[in-house]
């Protein structure tokens, strides 16, 4: 009783990180279960120029995950800061190999969306400050974690002390309370990284999503608002730092002759950044009133727009493990809810980081058989409505196919 003596605040769940994971995850719960007491700890203030969970990136949103976002009123199409993909062509640079999918084909309006990742995350941390349920600690960070059977125990930088039920993970791939957890995180840095640029493009992208593959590294643009996309190049650190010093005007004819016309003539760029690029996961997703969701659980390769995605199903399924234990009057942070949480996300977690590690390694590859594989993949893609329609579904988020890292080569030839 003592330990607890000290403790200022509780609360039902503790969700550590407030970007577009933890932010969603806390806005997803409070409306689904409103008699759940949440509280979200931040480190930096949403509006700050240094919060890096808002910067000037733009994430895929899969239709799924729209949908799923649409029913607690947290994504609408309409947004000026998304925009929809209605075409995706898939290409591989200097071989014959090409796929075009169009939500036209399966009677959609779109097959996934964009999303400006800063004016996003301002939206959702405006509804956090509204939600009544929610309790926002915010600049502040965990420094210490500790456990009794029934709670968990937290205590802030602020000197605030918070008691949970559950505490969720939710603080990115750079995870300080898994860390602090004592939570393994297997990671493999790929020999590359992502440089990032918004392109303004003449003529406008019509709702067009570009991804080619050439023997550096995928690129991929994404449509975005004002006639521009959102691009993602992938190469070796040290070509990307080439990239990053070179004028606007260099840059653009670099960017030109790599990708070529097939997405218009690039006009103009806006500020560039480089991230590294690495295959990650933790040892394990839940431990003693413990849960870790997003980008502190998995990391993957943007090669396949699934970064969010799989994050959000990470939430979807979270939120209907809590709303079945509540519903049976269970203990919210207890073993048997986690271990359901955990078993329901492996399948899905084993396939997105196996295809998209697969995806990275054969595409990446200059080997000729491979590129004729590859190329002959691609042809038979666009031939072939029944592959044609896994890929789609895929990008949807409809499903989540079953592949071995042996199958992924099959899967694309």
């Amino acid at each position: 009783m003592q330990e607890l003596s000290k403790i200022t605040h509780h609360f039902d769940i503790v969700i550590i990180g407030g970007g577009l994971i933890g932010a969603s995850q806390a806005l997803c719960l409070a409306k689904s279960c409103p008699k759940l007491k949440i509280a979200v700890v931040e480190a930096i203030e949403a509006t700050k120029k240094n919060q890096p969970s808002f910067d000037d990136r733009s994430i895929a949103i899969a239709q799924q995950s729209a949908q799923y976002l649409k029913k607690f009123n947290l994504f609408n199409e309409n947004f000026n800061y998304c925009e929809a993909i209605k075409t995706v062509q898939v290409t591989d640079k200097g071989h014959f190999g090409k796929a075009k999918i169009t939500a036209q084909e399966y009677q959609l309006d779109a097959l996934g969306y964009v999303a400006e990742v800063k004016p996003f995350g301002h939206a959702l941390h405006q509804q956090l400050n509204d939600i009544k349920n929610i309790k926002l600690f915010c600049p502040d960070q965990v420094i210490t974690h500790r456990f009794t059977q029934d709670l968990a125990l937290i205590e802030l930088k602020s000197g605030i002390q918070l008691s949970s039920s559950l505490v969720v993970v939710a603080d990115g791939g750079q995870s300080v309370s898994r860390a602090l957890l004592h939570i393994d995180f297997k990671k493999q840095a790929y020999k590359q990284s992502a440089l990032i640029a918004n392109i303004e493009v003449a003529g406008g992208h019509n709702n067009q999503a570009f991804e080619r593959f050439t023997q550096f590294g995928p690129m991929a643009l994404l449509p975005m608002s004002q006639n521009r996309y959102s691009l993602v190049w992938c190469q070796s650190p040290e070509q990307i730092q080439e990239y990053l010093e070179l004028p606007d005007n260099k840059f653009l004819e670099a960017l030109q002759n790599a990708f070529g016309f097939s997405a218009g003539q690039f006009t103009q760029v806006g500020m560039r950044a480089c991230y590294p690029l690495a295959l990650g996961r933790a040892e394990r997703i839940v431990q003693h009133r413990v849960a870790v969701i997003g980008n502190a659980a998995h990391l993957v390769h943007p090669i396949a727009g699934q970064g969010f995605n799989l994050g959000l199903r990470d939430i979807q399924t979270l939120v209907t493990k809590l709303e079945q234990a509540q519903k049976h009057n269970k203990d919210i942070g207890c073993f048997e809810v986690l271990h359901a949480f955990e078993l329901a996300r492996k399948k899905d977690l084993d396939t997105v980081l196996t295809l998209t590690d697969g995806l990275v390694r054969l595409f990446s590859n200059s080997y000729h058989m491979l590129a004729l594989t590859r190329s002959i993949g691609l042809v038979s893609m666009d031939l072939c409505s029944d592959i044609k329609q896994a890929l789609a579904k895929q990008l949807m988020g409809k499903i989540k196919p079953q592949l071995s890292s042996s199958s992924v080569e099959e899967y694309l030839s």
